[in-house]
């Protein structure tokens, strides 16, 4: 069987033999990454570590790769958005699963387990300022996934259906996407001190998540709506701009992804956590423990 050839065009190899925005080489991959969309996090991070063996640094591209007790791990900025997971998620399989010299896919597949930690609002009052939220549902108001093969073999179509009624969805914005995170890194993350929540990935920080700042909103009724949907039993718990981008790549391209954000806003409460970044810290600390025990 002939294997598929990646031109130059569709898959860009800078001259140090680095994929084209992250610039990292394949040997410098890793099997377990932690992700997530600020640069300056991956210091935060890196500094659990054991040993930090190299850095990497690319516009909002930040890696640095090392050891946590004595297992090797990485940790990766993305930036913001879905636009920029779809880089992120895309080169770190190319690097595990293309060989750069031939252009060709390896003839065995290289699985990755990709855990984001962030940040996000709240949008019931049992996801106060402080809860740990692990996406176990992720929808996609960004439309990534929208562009790529398979999309309806991977998500949840009935909840998609069901969800867009309750809503009266606006034909205008994207199509709607939802996509689970890979059960075993949920069950071996959570153990029952966090949230199992629906999280909605927006395409923007302000108008997509209902702020109105100058410009009145097309659809101000939206998050009342979205606040008193259920579906088997859950409710949508929280905003933020990433996850269903991540998860939804992963499982398409054989990967295992799933994102923990911790709440530092209650958008129902209209509560804020000053302090965020000192939870932040602590859920690296968890992450680590139980991604690599």
């Amino acid at each position: 069987m002939n294997k598929k050839f990646i031109p130059d065009s569709e898959l860009i190899i800078n001259e140090d033999g680095s994929v084209f925005h992250l610039h990292l080489l394949p040997e410098q991959l890793q099997d377990n990454i932690i992700i997530c969309g600020d640069p300056g996090r991956v210091n935060m991070i890196a500094s659990y570590f054991d040993t930090q063996d190299y850095e990497v640094q690319s516009r909002e591209f930040h890696t640095i790769g090392g050891t946590y007790k004595g297992k090797p791990v990485m940790a990766l900025s993305h930036g913001i958005g879905g636009d920029n997971i779809d880089i992120v998620i895309t080169e770190l399989d190319a690097l595990a699963n293309i060989d750069f010299a031939t252009r060709t896919e390896r003839d065995e597949h290289r699985t990755l387990n990709i855990v984001r930690i962030g940040t996000s609002g709240g949008l019931q009052p049992y996801v106060p300022v402080g809860t740990q939220v692990i996406a176990s549902k992720a929808i996609g108001f960004d439309g990534v996934l929208n562009y790529y093969r398979g999309r309806n073999e991977v998500c949840d179509l009935d909840f998609e259906r069901e969800f867009c009624e309750h809503v009266r969805w606006n034909k205008q914005f994207a199509a709607p996407y939802v996509i689970e995170a890979d059960p075993t890194l949920v069950n071996q993350l959570d153990r029952g001190d966090m949230v199992r929540g629906y999280t909605i990935s927006a395409v923007g920080f302000y108008g997509p998540q209902g702020r109105e700042v100058r410009v009145p909103l097309a659809e101000p009724e939206l998050n009342s709506r979205i606040e008193t949907f259920e579906y088997a039993g859950g409710h949508i718990t929280n905003y933020e701009m990433e996850s269903a981008a991540l998860q939804g790549l992963a499982r398409l391209m054989g990967h295992r992804a799933v994102t923990i954000c911790s709440i530092i806003a209650n958008r129902v409460a209209t509560t804020v956590n000053p302090n965020y970044k000192t939870a932040v810290n602590d859920l690296i600390g968890i992450v680590l423990d139980r991604l690599l025990d």
